[in-house]
């Protein structure tokens, strides 16, 4: 559906599907969810007819001239203008290449990462199915397509594949096998409480310190929150120099 589409109107004011996708996003994650159907869509809908209507209805009763909305209006607009300030102070932070590598040099213990493997499975409830799936790969039908015929795992849109994990992510079951096992070699079936699991290791990480690369939009992140950090103290700091402040504890 066009963001642009008018879902309705108010007294001429249009109401339009990127007006339904802003309210949701200031609704939090899990309210959202309430909402995404067709029958919550013209919950929305109705939602904001009815504040285009108070709208309406404040302003031909002319509440925006009453003393306490102005009292309000201006509590809002400090708070929205202090936000302003502090965003705009700290918009121009960056990191530059030099800085990211000392970071990470002055930084390597924080960066110490654990083993891990990269591994697919296909999940069947029964041994009896597990083997019958095993022998089909041997015979020639890829992992991936036999995850995507007979799996009972989510993963198997993915044709198996579970990405990168660490110790104490999985079942032990499943973990035991899948640490055992050598890059691209695929496991007689694991039981679990989950079924039976056949697993393919694509790839394995052994334990030491992730690379620059690897961590560097983390760095990347951590050298401009301290840059931002040390210019609003600054700032602040100036700003105390030239107002008065008197601070009563």
């Amino acid at each position: 559906m066009s963001e642009n589409k008018v879902l309705a109107t108010v007294k001429g004011k249009e109401i339009t599907q990127q007006d339904v996708y802003a309210f949701l996003n200031q609704l939090d994650p899990q309210t959202a969810m309430q909402f995404q159907s067709p029958e919550g869509m013209i919950r929305i809908v109705d939602e904001l007819v009815n504040q285009e209507l108070f709208y309406l209805d404040a302003i031909e009763n002319d509440f925006d001239q009453e003393e306490a909305f102005k009292i309000e209006l201006e509590k809002m607009k400090e708070n929205v203008l202090k936000q302003y300030a502090i965003t705009k102070l700290l918009s121009g932070a960056s990191a530059t290449e030099e800085e990211i590598v000392k970071y990470y040099d002055d930084h390597k213990e924080y960066f110490q990462a654990p083993e891990s493997v990269r591994a697919s499975h296909i999940l069947v409830k029964e041994e009896e199915k597990a083997q019958e799936v095993l022998k089909e790969i041997k015979e020639g039908l890829s992992f991936e397509e036999a995850a995507s015929k007979y799996s009972v795992c989510p993963s198997k849109q993915n044709g198996g594949d579970l990405g990168e994990f660490t110790k104490g992510q999985m079942v032990p079951e499943f973990e035991e096998a899948a640490f055992n096992l050598e890059e691209g070699k695929l496991s007689d079936p694991v039981k679990t409480q989950f079924g039976y699991h056949l697993i393919k290791v694509q790839y394995k990480k052994e334990a030491g310190t992730s690379t620059l690369e690897e961590v560097r939009n983390q760095i990347t992140q951590q050298v401009v929150g301290l840059k931002q950090q040390e210019r609003y103290l600054k700032k602040a700091e100036e700003l105390k120099n030239k107002y008065e402040v008197k601070i009563n504890l």
